[in-house]
């Protein structure tokens, strides 16, 4: 790598702390996916349209396919492998399961973030505005109506 492209970032992930070396020009996706292998986060468009690769920065949904590293400097960010804690899945990840969300499971770590997300804001959320919400995401196994179901009842747990 050209030294002109390289820059120190301090990344926090799923709560521990990683200091890397980063070229300028690698995505959030790249960085934790193929060096931190955090291998929930997916590799699906690369261009920010079907939500596989979604992570929480700082609570916030995000596209990490066309989100920079260097972006993500001092940030706290949440993969799928940082929902369980203490060998207990969160609240949404049993929401998806109860309601058979889970297919392939390809879109299953991005939507579930999602969710997380919606669930954590303490919003309330219509029917409309929950397919909103979930509507940057591509699913090509459940049909979508479990999807909503597992976000519907998560939020109803909160």
């Amino acid at each position: 790598m050209n030294s002109n492209y390289i820059k120190k970032i301090n990344l926090i992930v799923n709560e521990k702390q990683y200091n890397l070396e980063v070229d300028i020009r690698e995505t959030l996706l790249e960085v934790l996916r193929e060096r931190l292998h955090f291998t929930g986060v997916k590799r699906g468009c690369s261009v920010g349209e079907c939500g596989a690769c979604t992570v929480l920065v700082d609570g916030e949904p995000i596209d990490s396919c066309i989100y920079l590293a260097v972006w993500a400097n001092n940030k706290r960010i949440t993969t799928v492998e940082g929902l369980e804690k203490k060998g207990q899945l969160s609240s949404v990840q049993k929401a998806y399961i109860e309601e058979g969300a889970i297919q392939c499971g390809f879109c299953t770590p991005g939507l579930v973030l999602t969710t997380t997300s919606l669930v954590n804001s303490g919003k309330k959320y219509t029917d409309e505005e929950i397919k909103r919400e979930i509507s940057g995401h591509l699913c090509r196994c459940t049909g979508y109506q479990k999807i909503f179901n597992a976000t519907k009842r998560a939020l109803e747990k909160k």
